[in-house]
Formats: C-alpha cells, structure tokens, sequence
C-alpha cells in the first residue's frame, strides 16, 4: 500500500509568501493592475509594473516601494510587440537574476463609467478596427508576454503565469444592464471584449497542458465587475442580478491573485478562478 506524503499545512501561512521571487505586472496602471502589484508586494515578490506611460509606472514604483519596503521596477512596454517585450526581459534579469510570476492583466475594454464618450455602438455597426485591436491587445499582447516572460521560466523549469479574464469569457453581457429607465441604451458591451477574453481562457488551458511537466503553472482569474464611479442606477442594477449584492471592490481581487501566483496553489493549473460575487451562479 503506498504512502502519501501528507499535504504542508497551510496554517503557517508560508505558502503564500511570495519571499525572493520577481512578478511582471502588464497593465500596471489600471484600477485592478494597481491593486495586483500592490498585493504582491505585500506578499514579498519584487515587482515590475509594465504600461505604456514610462514616467507613471516608474513614480508608482517608488511609491510601492516605499509602502511595502520591497523592490519595484517600472518600465513602458508595448505589449503587442515582442522586441520590446525580450528587451525588458534583458532588464528584469539583470536587475533580479529570475521571472517567478507574470500576470497578464493588460486589455483594452470600453467601460459603461466613460460614456457617453464611449459611443453607444451596437454590434451591427462596431468598427472593424476596434474589433482587430481588441484583439490585438487582449490576446496577442498575453500570447507575446507569456512566449518571453513564460519561456524563461519554462527555461528555469518553475513559475506561475495568471491571466486575468473575465465573466463575460464564460457567459454573454447583459446588455439590459445599460438600459436606462427611459428604454434608451447608451452603452452597449461590445462583442469583442468576451471574445478575447474567451480567447484568453483557451490560451490558459493550452499553456497549462504545454508546461505542466516544465513546471510552469498558468491559471485564470475572472474578475466580475468592479465598483469605479458608474452610476447610481447601474450599480444598483449591477448588485440586483449579482448573489451577494454588490459591486467589487478593487481589494476583492488581492487574495486571489497571491493564491494563484503562491505555492498555495502548487497543484492547481488550467483553472479559472471565478471571483464574481455569484454573478455566474445563476
């Protein structure tokens, strides 16, 4: 009969510290990627924040550095394109020596809190060329991030890529939430949003399968929808069709992405972490 080793208790806590490894953060400058960092910094990684405005990610950076008394790197990185992508590689290495954790949080998704700057453009009139860079971001910038910053750790044989989804690449948007009282819809969720992250999720399992045995975990976390000044009538809206009857707040996420880049997810890979509040329960 054979023996199993027993499972390491999780009551110390250890398993989720993330001591002496080094994070990539895409998308470090939104409201989510913000808090992503911030946690695991918390949790001890070294973290580098990657967005396209330089001299942000840089000054928040320091402000991360000097929360947590950590260290923190912030760099521009266009994530569509895979020179800059291996240059930034080059850096990380050479300041920290390693890639632990990558989590693919940059994407391009039109928000109801914008419009009516944000166009109320029905599917049957949603330009071609917004539709290609959703695409292009969303999918081909994680596909890009996790060939450079994947393929290093593939290469180390041990790592943890996250990417950050969302429940609309499980279930469709309710458009019914963008409907004002008066019938008019301002806002449509566009088709291209729940197709890359769908696409994101069949990227996850694939990656899973391909380097289970290179000792690269690669998980999703599904965010439902986040409290970030809509307005009053959406939100209650929003809280009505969702279980526990409220928006997300930004902190909802912080433990979740530490379970899935830690040890104390060490047996969990190709998973999607739904973290909605119930939205998809029913």
């Amino acid at each position: 009969m054979t023996t199993l080793a027993p499972a390491p208790s999780l009551l110390r806590g250890t398993e989720f510290s993330l001591e002496g490894r080094v994070a990539v953060v895409t998308g470090a400058l939104g409201l989510l990627g913000g808090h992503h960092c911030r946690a695991l910094a918390r949790a001890g990684a070294s973290v580098v924040l990657l967005d396209l405005d330089e001299a942000a990610c840089r000054a928040r950076a320091r402000a991360l550095a000097e929360e947590t008394g950590g260290e923190a790197l912030g760099a521009f990185a266009d994530i569509t394109r895979r020179d800059t992508l291996e240059e930034l590689r080059s850096r990380v290495l050479e300041r920290f020596g390693r890639v632990d954790v990558l989590v693919n949080n940059a994407a391009l998704d039109e928000k109801v809190e914008k419009a009516p700057a944000a166009a109320a453009i029905a599917f049957e009139d949603y330009p071609l060329e917004a539709w290609r860079r959703a695409l292009e971001v969303n999918v081909t910038g994680a596909f890009l991030c996790s060939q450079v910053f994947g393929g290093e750790m593939a290469r180390r044989g041990a790592g943890s890529i996250v990417n950050i989804a969302s429940t609309y690449g499980v279930v469709a948007p309710d458009q019914s939430l963008y409907r004002l009282t008066d019938g008019s819809q301002p806002f449509y969720k566009s088709a291209a949003y729940p197709t890359t992250k769908g696409a994101l999720l069949a990227l996850t399992r694939y990656l899973a399968a391909y380097w289970g045995r290179s000792g690269v975990r690669v998980n999703a976390l599904s965010p439902g929808g986040v409290d970030n000044g809509q307005g009053e009538d959406f939100v209650a809206r929003y809280a009505e069709r969702t279980p526990l009857g409220r928006m997300a707040a930004p902190s909802d996420y912080e433990g979740a992405i530490v379970f899935l880049a830690s040890d104390a997810s060490a047996y969990v890979t190709g998973a999607n972490l739904m973290v909605d509040g119930g939205w998809t329960a029913w």
